[in-house]
Order: C-alpha cells, then structure tokens, then sequence
C-alpha cells in the first residue's frame, strides 16, 4: 500500500511504525473471510481490510477521529484472525492500537460513554474494586431489562448480565515442590481472573509443585495493562506494564526465574508485547524484552517438560475452545490439545474454531449485540461436537459462553492439573 506520509509526521516513531505496518498490506483480502465483524455485519469498513483504509486515511491526513471511523473501529475485537491469515505479515495488532491511541486523543464520546469507559478502567483492573462491583450487581440486576431498551444504556445492561450471582472464595494454600526444585516460576495473579475464578491459579500452582517446580510470588506485580490499553488508554497500560516489570525484574535479581507463567491467554498476549509497547523508553525496555521473553502461557510451558504418565485418564470428551488471543496472538495451537490428549481426554475441535467467541475483553459489554451474535454462533457449534465440556485458557471465553453452553466450562490447566494427581474440577 502506497503512503505518503511527510518527513515531519515520520519524524514521530508511532507515525513510523504505523506507517511499516501500511506498506506491507497489499489490498488481498484474504483477512476479510476470517474477520468476525465482516462475517457478522458483511461490511467492508468492519473488516481489517476497511479499517487500514480508515486508519491510513486519518493518520497520513493527521486529522482527529470522527465518529465513522470510531464506530467501526469499536467494532473491532482485536481477535488477530486477520493476521494469522494475512500473507504479508502486517502487524495488524499495532496499526489498530495505535489508532485507538490516537481516537483517545482526538475525540471526544458522548458523555455516559467516556463515564462507562471510565469506570471500566478503573474498576476491572484492581480485584478489591471489581469484587465489590459484582457484589454490587445484585442491585441492579432487576433493571436489566429497562436497561436494555436503551442504546446508551446497553454496556449497564450487559455488565449487570455477565456479573456472576455468586463468587469463589479463593483458598490460600502455600505449595511446596515435591523433591529438589529444578525450575522456578512466577505465576501471574492478575485482576479479573482470582475474583472469578481463582481456582485456576491454584491448580497451576498445584500441579507446577507436583512436577518439582518452585513457584513464587512477584510482590507488586497486578492487571497486565491490556484492559486499558485496548481501550486507547496508552500512558494508563505503559504504568501497569512498568509496575509488572519492576516486580518481575525484582524477582529475577533474586533468585532468577525460568519462565513467568501465564494463565490468562488475553494477559499472555499483551505481556508477550512488552518489549514493543516499552521500546521507547529507555529505562524500561531491554527490561521488558527480557520479561516479554520469559512469559509463556501454562499450557506452553507445559509442552516443554517430561510430564509423568497421568495419574488418572478421565476419558472425557472435551471441545478445546481455542480463544484468539491463544492461537491468533500467541500462535499456540498444537500444545493444548496435545497436553489433553496425552492426558487421557478425547478431544474435540468445534467448526469454525478461528471465529471469536464475542467476549475479547469488555468488547461483550461495550458491543452487545454483536457480541451476543458471536456468542450463541460458537455455543452451537461447541454443541455439535458433542461433548461433555469446554476446555479453554481465557478467563473471558469462560465468562462468555459459560451461560449458554448448557455444558461445564473449564480452563486446560484445571483439567491436566486433576489427570495428574489434583482435585478434581468443581461442576464436573
């Protein structure tokens, strides 16, 4: 794609790599037939193919965002099936996040959508605040329905729907490596995730300590910055990147770790990225590429190791839920499955495995109804496997279609964690 930038635009190193990623699209298409809006909506500008168009047209003319290019721009999950796709390799994830920067410093929403926005971002990353909201939901659960009748007012109503009625109580149980530690491993805590669901981190925890490994904590360390930095906040998700590698560099100044292990695909993806989002720091950046480079998903981690023969094969037929941000952003499609499969699980693959489940962070609460579409697309094919349940690595996906699934929903490592000596998964 030709560009035609000026030496004083280029001269800023976003505008730059912006400019890169342009080039390098050549018009194809290809990622129009795995794009989720455009398969949805059937319109080109909901496509990535549409969007580049209106991303390079307003950055090559340095004009603020108008609301054509916000409403198609929103529409975007950030699934990255486009780049999977893509044979020309554009950085699809950067261009996008760049734009939504730049719509965050040009446009200004309607006031009670800057106000959801807001308390998005200032509830969802901190476990305290968001345990409280859940809580809080019970009073305005009722209302859903007025809610709903209202455009503006839909992302209350939807929220109100995701809530969960009742939490867990996360258990803090201290895990000791059976014999002589040959690994170390923190473990990213997070923010959604331990007030949803905090038994995924203590199966990991469990099983990492029954294979020898020593896990510790990383005092400090919080939600990765991936709520706010696909919402166009950018200094917001640059200081919760910088908090998380000054607590993981802490961690590897004493005592070193081998890997830091992630739980949360969508937190995997962000944190792979790092390294880029602090490049222009330079206090921060080889710190954060040598952080990027230690994060692996737990699945991926896993597919590393010797595993002992399961200690139990539950002979369970499981349809693997891949969510984007595992097989588009990290590229890890093989290992969870095989992990099962050797674990002693039959697995399934649903049709249509590359299309988002709707939930891409708090696209489901911000985009509804094209979320809803997604949604109930992937329970039906989930359904046609036939399986007895849903193995997934995000926490979202879970949330998502936990409602609608008719069947138990649970993460990969709660699964391998029970074949290998742990509990056994609750609402199995």
């Amino acid at each position: 794609m030709q560009t035609s930038f000026s030496p004083e635009q280029l001269s800023d190193p976003n505008v730059a790599e912006a400019e890169k990623i342009l080039r390098k699209c050549v018009h194809c298409g290809f990622c129009t037939a795995t794009c989720p809006t455009y398969v949805t909506l059937g319109n080109e500008l909901d496509s990535p193919r549409g969007r580049i168009y209106l991303i390079k047209d307003m950055l090559e003319n340095d004009r603020p965002a108008d609301e054509e290019i916000v409403r198609h721009i929103d529409r975007c999950l950030s699934c990255l099936a486009c780049m999977t796709t893509c044979p020309s390799g554009v950085n699809y994830m950067h261009l996008v996040d760049h734009a939504r920067a730049h719509i965050e410093k040009t446009y200004r929403r309607p006031l009670l959508d800057r106000l959801i926005r807001t308390m998005l971002a200032k509830v969802l990353p901190y476990p305290g605040r968001f345990r409280l909201a859940v809580k809080l939901a019970a009073l305005g659960r009722p209302f859903t329905g007025l809610l709903k009748k209202s455009k503006a007012l839909q992302p209350i109503s939807a929220m109100l729907e995701l809530a969960p009625r009742h939490l867990p109580e996360a258990r803090s149980k201290p895990v000791t490596p059976v014999g002589v530690a040959q690994r170390r491993v923190a473990i990213l805590q997070g923010c959604a995730q331990p007030v949803l669901n905090p038994g995924i981190n203590e199966a990991t925890a469990s099983l990492l300590a029954r294979l020898g490994i020593e896990v510790v904590e990383a005092p400090g360390e919080g939600c990765c910055g991936a709520l706010v930095h696909h919402t166009g906040r950018e200094e917001e998700s640059l200081q919760q990147a910088r908090r998380n590698v000054d607590a993981w560099t802490h961690v590897l100044e004493n005592g070193g770790l081998d890997a830091i292990i992630i739980t949360a695909s969508g937190c995997g993806t962000t944190i792979k990225d790092y390294g880029y989002m602090l490049r222009l720091d330079p206090e921060y950046a080889a710190k954060a590429e040598l952080v990027s480079s230690l994060a692996k998903d737990i699945t991926e981690y896993l597919a590393e190791l010797e595993l002992p023969e399961p200690t139990i094969k539950p002979g369970v037929t499981v349809a693997y839920h891949s969510a984007c941000s595992m097989q588009h952003g990290q590229r890890i499609v093989r290992e969870p499955k095989e992990l099962l499969s050797r674990a002693g699980f039959i697995v399934k693959e649903p049709r249509e495995g590359h299309l988002c489940c709707g939930s891409a962070g708090t696209y489901n609460i911000m985009q509804p109804e094209i979320s809803a579409r997604l949604r109930d697309r992937k329970v039906r094919n989930i359904a046609a496997t036939g399986a007895q349940l849903v193995a997934t690595g995000n926490i979202g996906c879970m949330t998502q279609i936990a409602d609608r699934a008719g069947i138990p929903i649970v993460h990969t490592v709660a699964l391998l964690n029970w074949a290998y000596g742990g509990e056994r998964p609750s609402g199995i």
